[in-house]
This record gives structure tokens, C-alpha cells and sequence, in this order.
């Protein structure tokens, strides 16, 4: 009688065991399946539904094995909109408070053919914005880092554009200062035999060599005369120049209207890569 209790007992514990060991295998497959759901999803910008998340009981949250969606940089992170095409030696040297860039890009180094486009930012922006893309010609043997006088180059670099003038009167809602004088004359022919007449009706002076301030008629020449001088913005002619850029009439006009001292415009000059 007393060993049928004890057999009894015995296999009560033996159960009791059986059930205890059961549980920790429930609980352990269980715990594995919710370590092995991911952290985030594709279509939740890392979010885990709530119905979805694991429970206490499946313990600490492994990192998942997918790769976490990129997120579209937003305008805290992204660069800054560079003026496109030039050297960083270049755009070092553009003045920190110009708003208003003026690129002239030539053909090739030896070509008088351009492209002008005229580049803006917002006071307190990085984004530079570009607007209009227009033809140009520049000096009949395209361009120089070394200009001197009689060599039909253009010089290119970095320079500030502070005054104006012309033949004719400026157009209204010129900002620049503006020397409305009848010695703006074109005499005779360009390089390539046509008229010039009309080329200096509109102007704008590009600082080489110049005093910054004065008429574009001004005759001084801060580095000799020998580096040359009288390089401008003015009225195409239909063919290269010794020197200057040559913009339609409409343009000039435009560009009169549009360059403003208080932006502090420049123009940027040279070859493609300049």
C-alpha cells in the first residue's frame, strides 16, 4: 500500500515536471519569433505597428538585419546650389556679399562665341538661382589670364561692376550710376570688318584696370597702360571684340535694369572650367 502512494506521488511530480519543462519551450520559441520581427518596415518610416510590437516577455529588442529607408535630406542638410562650371578657385574669389553674378563662358580659349547667364541669391541664402541664358561675343583670340593692350584677348577673372553710361539715355530703372554722354561713340569697323556703330549706345564697365566709382570713360589705368583697359559690357556688333563682351540691345537693357549696387554684382569671365 505504501509503495502504491509513493509510485502515485511519483508520478505526480514527474508530470508536474513534464508541464514546467513544456512551458520554458512555449516561452522560449515564442521569445525567439519576436526577437527575429524587423525594428522598421519599408512603408512605415521606421515605425513598428503597435499590434505588431514585441511584449515584455520576448526580452530586449535586437537591431534588424534590413537596411534602415533613406531619408530624403531636407534643406537643414542639403548643400548649398553652387554657380555650376567653375574652379573653387574661382568661386573663392566672387566677393561674400555678391548676389548678383554675371557669367560669361566662352566657347573654348581661343573662341569669341559666349554664353552669359546672370546669377542671383536671396539676402541670406547659399542657393544661387540662374536666370536667362544668352548669346554673347567676346575678344576676336578668346581668352587670357594675362591681358595687355592690341593682344584681342578677353581677360578673365573676377570682377566688381559698378557703373554705367551710354549714348543713349539710361533705360528707366537703372540702378547703376549712369554717365549719359555723346562721347560714347563707335568709330569705324570691328576686327572682322563690320560697322560698329551703335556698340556703345548702352554700357557697363567691367573693373579691370579701372578706378571703381568713375565714368567708363575714365582713362586711368591703375596698372599702366600696357595692361589695357576700356574692357566693357555693350551693344553687339555682330562679331568679336578687342577685348569687351557684346550683348544684344535687349539684354544690355535688361541687365541695366536688373544689376543693383546694393547686390554688389560681379562678372565671372574666362574658358569653360575658368
Amino acid at each position: 500500500m505504501a509503495a502504491r502512494h509513493a509510485q502515485s506521488r511519483a508520478r505526480k511530480r514527474l508530470s508536474r515536471r513534464s508541464k514546467a519543462v513544456s512551458g520554458f519551450a512555449v516561452t522560449t520559441l515564442v521569445g525567439t519569433a519576436l526577437w527575429a520581427w524587423p525594428a522598421s518596415g519599408d512603408d512605415n518610416d521606421g515605425r513598428v505597428d503597435a499590434k505588431n510590437a514585441p511584449t515584455a516577455a520576448a526580452g530586449p529588442e535586437k537591431p534588424s538585419a534590413r537596411t534602415a529607408p533613406k531619408m530624403a535630406p531636407n534643406a537643414a542638410t542639403r548643400a548649398p546650389r553652387a554657380i555650376p562650371g567653375l574652379s573653387d578657385d574661382v568661386r573663392k574669389r566672387i566677393p561674400a556679399n555678391s548676389r548678383q553674378v554675371l557669367v560669361v563662358t566662352g566657347a573654348g580659349d581661343d573662341s569669341y562665341d559666349s554664353r552669359v547667364v546672370l546669377y542671383t541669391r536671396d539676402k541670406g541664402s547659399k542657393d544661387w538661382q540662374p536666370g536667362t541664358a544668352w548669346a554673347a561675343h567676346n575678344a576676336a583670340q578668346g581668352w587670357t589670364d594675362d591681358h595687355h593692350y592690341g593682344d584681342l584677348r578677353s581677360p578673365q577673372g573676377v570682377y566688381t561692376l559698378t557703373d554705367a553710361g551710354g549714348r543713349l539715355a539710361a533705360p528707366e530703372g537703372t540702378k547703376l550710376p549712369y554717365d549719359h554722354n555723346g562721347s560714347f561713340v563707335a568709330n569705324g569697323t570691328g576686327v572682322e570688318g563690320e560697322p560698329l556703330e551703335g556698340a556703345f549706345d548702352y554700357v557697363i564697365a567691367i573693373n579691370y584696370n579701372r578706378v571703381p566709382g568713375t565714368s567708363p570713360l575714365d582713362q586711368q589705368r591703375p596698372e599702366g597702360d600696357a595692361k589695357g583697359g576700356g574692357v566693357w559690357l555693350h551693344v553687339d556688333h555682330d562679331g568679336p571684340t578687342q577685348g569687351c563682351v557684346s550683348l544684344k540691345p535687349k539684354v544690355m537693357r535688361e541687365l541695366l535694369r536688373t544689376l543693383d549696387p546694393d547686390r554688389h554684382p560681379v562678372v565671372v569671365m574666362g574658358p569653360p572650367g575658368h
